[in-house]
């Protein structure tokens, strides 16, 4: 097995503060189960790496920010493109929400379509490291079809445990990829459970949220691409589609190291969208308690879909340190957003991805986020992800004959199209 580098000092649990020096056999805390956190020396990095030679790298994906992971130089540059994704400026969107100033995160283009892609190269990259042949996951659809992707590339077994509802082109792209499969009657919460049973009972390496700590490593990296995007500032506001809680806790853990390092002069405020169908962190942080009480979860945006939220320790510290926000959207304001979001800005995103544009939305109208501020969307996933519920938001279009004529009826009868 392959050490850890020097500055990484160790882990830490994120509810008992139990700290350990070593990697444990089951990546959690082995006094109460819970989370770890990835320790680093800070001013050891402050003192080897500056910012201005992370602006000089010419290595497009997140290995750019190799001095701030925990892996060995060894183990990259990684054979996909991950990560080194676009933050676009919205002009249009932004001045309809009255905004000064809107971003968008677009993790899209990730080489599955999704965030997910973040938390998977680096967990398996460490898993390599560790010298295991196989690696599993419980997830939703996103993280699963992200880790078929990422251990395909990496020559490596994999084996996924997803509801029995997950969405047909994500169970697709991870049998294109040659992952092994099992789809399990009942939630998410219901594979999650059985792929930890067979983690123990196999001897897998598990890549499943909040049980991996370097999966946080992964997802801390757009924290990193948003501020070097803008020039080390960092937006007022960052908007994430939550559910279990994972990559809020990422992109808070990026902005923090960023602070630590002196890098950046500021902390953004952190807010969680969840939809009301499955809305236990918001839920909780807006009563103002740090531990959540499990729900069903049933919402359109299956992403997002979590009774059980399996890093929701972390998440709520996020949300309280940052002086952050948490908002619960339904389906109806999440299906609103993603038909508005591709016809504004021209970026076609899922259900769960879109939730991020329903929060804020409502964040406004409640006077939480005020026009003067700068904001930055979290475009977790791509639109072609889920299109049965995006072919539900449109109507088909007119066939007509191949002949003008008939085109000058179809035209007529719709009106002009800049009316629509």
């Amino acid at each position: 097995m392959q050490a850890l580098p020097e500055h990484v000092t160790g882990f830490v649990c994120v509810s008992c503060g139990r700290s350990e020096e070593r990697e444990t056999k089951h990546l959690t805390c082995p006094a109460c189960g819970e989370n770890l956190d990835v320790q680093y020396d800070l001013e050891q990095i402050a003192r080897k790496v500056k910012r201005e030679s992370i602006e000089q790298s010419r290595e497009p994906s997140i290995w750019r920010y190799h001095p701030l992971l925990p892996l060995s130089e060894s183990s990259g540059p990684p054979p996909l493109r991950v990560g080194g994704t676009a933050l676009i400026r919205s002009e249009r969107l932004g001045r309809q929400l009255g905004l000064s100033r809107l971003d968008l995160k677009d993790d899209t283009t990730n080489p599955t379509a999704s965030f997910k892609d973040r938390a998977s190269l680096v967990a398996a990259l460490r898993g390599r490291e560790m010298g295991v042949a196989t690696v599993a996951t419980a997830s939703t659809g996103n993280a699963a079809s992200s880790l078929a992707g990422i251990a395909a590339a990496l020559g490596m077994k994999c084996v996924i445990f997803v509801p029995e509802n997950a969405p047909i082109p994500k169970l697709t792209q991870m049998l294109l990829y040659g992952a092994e499969v099992y789809r399990v009657r009942g939630s998410y919460d219901d594979a999650f459970d059985l792929c930890a049973r067979a983690v123990e009972r196999f001897g897998w390496y598990t890549r499943s949220t909040g049980v991996n700590p370097f999966t946080v490593e992964g997802k801390k990296t757009a924290a990193f691409e948003i501020a070097e995007a803008l020039r080390w500032d960092v937006p007022d506001w960052v908007v994430v589609p939550t559910g279990d809680g994972n990559i809020l806790g990422g992109v808070g853990k990026g902005f923090r190291q960023l602070l630590g390092l002196g890098w950046t002069e500021k902390m953004p405020r952190l807010v969680a969208v969840q939809a009301e169908g499955a809305g236990p962190i918001a839920r909780a942080f807006q009563r103002g308690e740090r531990t959540v009480e499990p729900e069903e979860a049933l919402t359109v945006a299956d992403s997002i879909s979590v009774g059980r939220p399996r890093d929701a320790t972390r998440a709520l510290r996020t949300l309280f340190e940052s002086n952050g926000a948490a908002v619960t959207v339904s389906d109806e304001e999440i299906l609103r957003a993603m038909r508005d979001l591709p016809r504004e800005t021209g970026l076609f995103a899922e259900p769960s991805a879109a939730a991020s544009l329903a929060g804020l939305r409502k964040l406004l109208e409640e006077n939480v986020v005020t026009p003067s501020v700068s904001v930055c969307l979290m475009i977790t996933g791509n639109g072609l992800k889920d299109v049965a519920t995006a072919s539900k938001l449109t109507t088909p279009p007119p066939l007509v004959e191949a002949d003008l004529a008939d085109l000058e009826k179809a035209v007529a009868g719709r009106g002009d199209p800049a009316d629509s």
